[in-house]
């Protein structure tokens, strides 16, 4: 999902970190979703750039939830100072794995988004609480470095009703022309922490939603103990909304010491940073109901 303006970069460097504009706010880091990039966050990036915040938008491979994270824990890694790291859709997934063992992230922000605890992944949770995304959906083969696997993309017809009803059609055209495919595999990967459990979060559940279902998101921010607004949009809030996104994300940035979660553990934490980049193909997101159904045919017919 390519709009067309141009990004945040990093504003300035010491010593291979990247700092923020100033000693008092933090970075804000924005992790797009699948069959989405970082363009997708433009106009929350303006509007925060217009605050004197330093915002970091970095590219989410969208080749598995192991490897995905790693990548992103790589980029937390390179700020100096605290970090208001945000996830859309697939890419609170991302974050719920990258934030785990990380002292300066001090907020986790979920926009219409996957928030996976342990033992979790995107198939279960889809499964629970169906969506229209498992009619949206076709799958691709592809060749890479020896590794062949299969990506999923949206159908062009279905991305506007599905994905981005709220936005004009010609948009959503172009959407559908430079969309990134999420590799199948993450679909199946399960969260082996889920770093909301201990790190304050907020999230915005979108009324309208036909990829995630909003009956998932108010279910995943309650259990969470998020601070959750809820708006009408689609999938796509941070495109079709951008101010309501800066809002919450404002929130995140500015609140004093918010509470920890008293929530209890489940599983093993770890640091995401350990977790070896899977070989092979890798992942999906988000394919839920009897997307998830129709995806474990696929997956099944692969193998035999």
């Amino acid at each position: 999902m390519a709009i067309s303006t141009v990004l945040a970069a990093p504003v300035a460097a010491d010593g291979g970190k990247i700092t923020t504009s100033t000693t008092t706010k933090p970075t804000i880091v924005l992790v797009h979703g699948a069959f989405a990039d970082a363009s997708s966050w433009n106009g929350v990036v303006e509007r925060l750039e217009r605050r004197g915040y330093t915002v970091i938008a970095p590219a989410n491979p969208l080749r598995g939830l192991y490897s995905d994270s790693t990548y992103i824990a790589s980029v937390l890694d390179s700020i100096k100072g605290p970090i208001v790291l945000a996830g859309h859709s697939y890419g609170g997934a991302v974050i719920s794995t990258a934030a785990a063992a990380n002292p300066r992230v001090k907020s986790l922000v979920y926009v219409s988004a996957l928030m996976p605890d342990v033992g979790e992944s995107g198939m279960s949770l889809g499964a629970k609480f169906p969506s229209e995304l498992g009619t949206a959906t076709k799958s691709v083969p592809y060749r890479a470095g020896g590794v062949s696997g299969t990506d999923l993309y949206l159908k062009p017809d279905r991305i506007h009703p599905v994905f981005a009803a709220d936005l004009p059609a010609n948009t959503a055209r172009v959407m559908a022309v430079t969309q990134r495919p999420a590799a199948t595999t993450a679909f199946s990967e399960t969260a082996k922490v889920a770093a909301w459990k201990h790190i304050p979060s907020w999230f915005l559940v979108a009324k309208q939603d036909k990829t995630i279902n909003p009956d998932q998101e108010h279910f995943e921010a309650k259990r969470a103990g998020s601070h959750t607004v809820e708006i009408n949009s689609s999938h796509v809030a941070m495109v079709s909304h951008p101010d309501a996104v800066t809002a919450l994300l404002l929130q995140a940035a500015t609140a004093a010491d918010p509470a920890r979660p008293a929530l209890a553990a489940t599983g093993t934490t770890h640091d995401a940073r350990a977790e070896t980049a899977l070989t092979g193909i890798a992942a999906s997101t988000l394919i839920a109901g009897s997307g998830a159904v129709l995806l474990g045919r696929r997956l099944r017919r692969s193998r035999s």
